[in-house]
């Protein structure tokens, strides 16, 4: 057994263990990543990655590495299911914010963040095929236990970083259930498309009742044509949850329909679908707000502690998050107890926030509220159904939930 009892041990190399990792290095505190898979594979579709969290991959010296893979999202579009413009904002510096925000390929922004903690923290720092079973503490520190050979690790403290089958959450919570259905059933896909509206362009259309789609870009000139890799999710109101497997492969039967007269002048949605090499199906689901992560010298962070329905482009935002504002924590507080139950205090009710805003009022209300007052028609004149100033302030309250408020962020001190 290890005797390295000054170490932090990260249960779990996806986004926020690997980011947590980062962090610890930048303040100095010695840590581990143990990993459940014999290999890490760049896996999942895109994800947006808000200023708030970009701000803190900046404060890692990570944006050059980002613009390589990803794309600066320039606005935020909305559209009725009949390809009515409803609301459009600008994104991330073109919103005058002092940070860019990013649609990317979850799995290029981990191989981002796993080839810099291998190049920071050294080779031996991310150890594949460790999947724990449970961990023990004591006055003096944690072990943790591996299944299926590797010998068990001892240090000061454990965060599960795990994702939403937490083993580590399981062990705290053993008698919570399975993942809470939303009610909402997502296909997802992504396709070579040539640049659509600014080529920066995060669109939501439509609505749940009949059928709401999310595209925006993650990739750009990905061919001799200049076109980008397209990532979209189809989502539908469904009383039955799908299977929950991330690999489950999605049935284009079973959703196309709702899509099948989306042709704009601003993107043949039908024909981008149906461009997709491979469509996945999952139902979207999150858990209640746990009342507290932290016990003693364990505890959870990203989608282990908070899963939470993909509305507001915040799961993986989050996580970033919390790794920040932990590591901070132990800088100020030393590994231990007392830097475990400041995290606790500050981002169980940020994030507790975030989850509840994210089932009932997430950016998609905009959406929401024309589809309700307009009956799903076709409408002359917006402005007799719904005012762009009303439509705005639903997109600012998402923002001070989620923690991007433009003049709150840049006052905001730094976590490290």
């Amino acid at each position: 057994m290890s005797t390295a009892s000054n170490e932090v041990i990260i249960l779990g190399a996806g986004i926020g263990g690997l980011t947590l990792a980062l962090s610890l290095h930048q303040a100095g505190i010695a840590c581990r990543v143990y990993e459940a898979v014999p290999e890490l594979r760049p896996l999942g579709v895109g994800i947006n990655l808000l200023p708030h969290a970009v701000r803190e991959l900046s404060e890692l010296g990570l944006l050059e590495a980002l613009d390589r893979v990803g794309v600066r999202t320039q606005e935020a579009v909305f559209f009725t299911e009949h390809g009515q413009l409803v609301f459009r904002e600008p994104a991330g510096r073109h919103a005058g914010y002092d940070w860019p925000q990013y649609s990317i390929h979850r799995g290029d922004l981990q191989t981002v963040l796993l080839e810099e903690t291998l190049k920071r923290l050294g080779p031996d720092s991310v150890r594949c095929g460790h999947r724990s079973t449970g961990v023990e503490q004591d006055d003096a520190g944690v072990t943790v236990h591996f299944a299926d050979g590797p010998a068990p690790v001892r240090g000061a403290v454990a965060i599960g970083c795990d994702g939403i089958h937490s083993a580590l959450r399981k062990q705290l919570y053993p008698n919570e259930g399975a993942p809470r259905y939303s009610g909402i059933n997502m296909w997802r896909g992504t396709a070579a498309w040539q640049p659509f509206l600014s080529g920066g362009s995060m669109v939501r259309a439509g609505w749940l009742t009949v059928g709401k789609m999310v595209i925006y870009p993650i990739r750009n000139d990905i061919d001799a044509q200049g076109r980008q890799l397209v990532n979209w999710v189809a989502e539908i109101h469904a009383p039955q949850p799908a299977m929950r497997d991330w690999s489950r492969a999605g049935r284009l039967e079973d959703f196309l329909p709702a899509f099948a007269d989306w042709h704009f002048d601003w993107l043949d949605v039908p024909a981008l679908i149906q461009a997709s090499d491979t469509i996945l199906e999952y139902p979207m689901v999150d858990q209640d707000p746990l009342p507290r992560w932290t016990h003693g010298r364990l505890t959870l962070l990203g989608d282990a502690a908070h899963p939470m329905v993909p509305r507001g482009s915040n799961g993986a935002g989050q996580a970033i998050i919390d790794a920040r504002f932990l590591a901070g924590a132990m800088k100020r507080d030393g590994v231990g107890q007392a830097a475990l139950e400041s995290y606790d205090r500050v981002r169980v009710k940020a994030t507790t926030e975030v989850v509840l805003t994210n089932r009932s009022n997430p950016p998609d209300t905009i959406l929401r509220e024309v589809f309700e007052r307009s009956g799903g028609k076709r409408f002359d004149k917006l402005d007799e159904i719904v005012t762009q100033q009303e439509l705005q302030a639903i997109s600012d309250h998402y923002k001070r939930v989620a923690g991007y408020d433009p003049a709150a962020l840049k006052q905001r001190a730094s976590y490290l």
